[in-house]
């Protein structure tokens, strides 16, 4: 690991232990050029995956990728960042304990999309509008139609 400091290639791992979601290990690191301290978060990987794109094209999947596009969705929003951070969290062991490790990007947007619902409504149509795609107004009525149709049927329930 890199020193951010000075730049050497050279640094001790003084202290390792998970995060509070063990979702990730926290590493308190120092050079031994400069004597610099720093925190790393190392994540486990259980596999490489795979997104396979509607165009048929295959890329790398990318957890930043992927909370920055449910960031956008929930700007602005009164939501817990640490509950953004468990969704995406959970969202890549389900990809991970998977048997296949590429993933179409349709299956993708409907986890994130079935997190949102469950989050913040307001989020949830904000990332739908781009997930599928919305071009008119009429589109989002719709939508919203459905939305509201799921509601007062569940309520009855």
């Amino acid at each position: 690991m890199r020193c951010p400091f000075c730049g050497n290639e050279d640094t001790q791992v003084k202290d390792s232990r998970p995060t509070e979601d063990s979702a990730a290990i926290r590493r308190r690191r120092q050079c031994s050029a400069c004597g610099g301290r720093f925190t790393t978060f190392e994540r486990v990987q259980l596999r490489e995956l795979t997104i396979l794109k509607n165009s048929g094209k295959k890329v790398p999947f990318d957890r930043e990728k992927l909370m920055r596009s449910i960031n956008i969705a929930t700007r602005k929003r009164n939501i817990d960042p640490e509950q953004l951070e468990q969704m995406v969290s959970g969202i890549v062991r389900r990809l991970e304990s998977r048997g296949d490790s590429e993933i179409e990007s349709r299956e993708l947007g409907g986890l994130v999309m079935q997190g949102l619902q469950e989050l913040d409504d307001v989020a949830f149509v904000r990332y739908a509008s781009v997930y599928n795609n919305f071009g008119r107004v009429e589109d989002f009525e719709k939508f919203l139609g459905r939305m509201a149709a799921d509601v007062s049927k569940d309520s009855k329930e």
